[in-house]
């Protein structure tokens, strides 16, 4: 492996230790549906879920 390639994965590793992972499980279909609506509204889907969250626990 190339040096570049060791610091790149080095630096994504330290990156993604910042957060945790959570799994969902949606109806067949619905994915794609769910990730067209949050592009809709200007979101990637993972951050259109976690702002219905927010909200959720907030009000």
């Amino acid at each position: 492996m190339t040096k570049h390639y060791e610091q790149r994965k080095k630096s994504n590793q330290k990156y993604l230790n910042k957060f945790e992972d959570i799994k969902i499980r949606v109806p067949e279909g619905k994915r794609e549906v769910y990730k067209q609506y949050a592009a809709s509204v200007g979101k990637s889907l993972n951050q259109l879920v976690i702002d219905l969250i927010e909200r959720e626990i907030n009000n």
